[in-house]
């Protein structure tokens, strides 16, 4: 009995792995915006005040929480109609495409109010994108899960939360501490946070983009499971 149950947890982390593992990559994404917000906004916004630059900045991060509740939406019914995996590699896929944006956009010097605009159309797809990513991903590692560890597997939501904030946190002391200076940091450095979360997206991507029909599968016969309980 205890073996069949360690060969049911080995086939099934791969799965709880790729469904929580986009989590961490969507928050690192999220909170690397707010962690390097004094250093990259006077790249996107005309000189002057810098108060006024950060204000801007800071705009357009509460803006993408609109775009939350809209992506909970949209990603649901991808996520009923087509799969859960599907859901999840497409809001994936949008983080990595908001983060490239931004870590890729030319200063306001350079092509003006442009690099403003794209860096709203960044921060819109993203917040689109995590408001996706949250719930489906709840649910399919509800899934999933076996019988007596939903509350276990579900749990990664939340631990990948903090792990994101926490690594966005860590690369910005790294930098600001080992490898860059203030001027570094405000010149070019805040890119690299950027590119670094644009990678893992691809990471989690792949990940997901492996996960196998075959787990995949399991979530009908957990649905049964879940109705009679209930």
């Amino acid at each position: 009995m205890v073996k069949n149950d360690d060969k049911i947890s080995a086939r099934r982390l791969k799965a709880i792995f790729g469904g929580s593992i986009g989590n961490l990559v969507e928050w690192y994404d999220w909170y690397a915006y707010s962690a390097f917000a004094i250093y990259f906004s006077a790249s996107f916004f005309p000189q002057g005040n810098p108060t006024v630059q950060l204000i801007n900045t800071a705009g357009i991060f509460a803006l993408g929480f609109l775009m939350r509740p809209l992506g909970g939406y949209i990603f649901g019914r991808i996520a009923d109609r087509i799969g859960r995996k599907q859901s999840m590699t497409l809001s994936v896929l949008l983080m990595s495409l908001g983060s490239f944006l931004i870590a890729l956009t030319p200063t306001y010097k350079t092509i003006g109010i442009i690099a403003p605009i794209v860096l709203l159309t960044a921060r819109l797809l993203q917040g689109l994108s995590v408001g996706g990513e949250y719930g489906v991903s709840a649910t399919y590692l509800s899934e999933m899960a076996t019988k007596n560890r939903r509350g276990f597997y579900s749990s990664f939501q939340y631990v990948t939360l903090i792990g994101g904030q926490l690594l966005a946190l860590a690369i910005q002391l790294i930098l600001q501490r080992l490898l860059l200076s203030e001027d570094q940091l405000q010149e070019w450095g805040w890119r690299i946070p950027f590119i670094f979360g644009a990678i893992l997206s691809i990471v989690a991507l792949y990940l997901r983009k492996t996960l196998t029909k075959q787990e995949h599968s399991k979530t009908k016969s957990n649905e049964k499971m879940i109705k009679k309980e209930l």
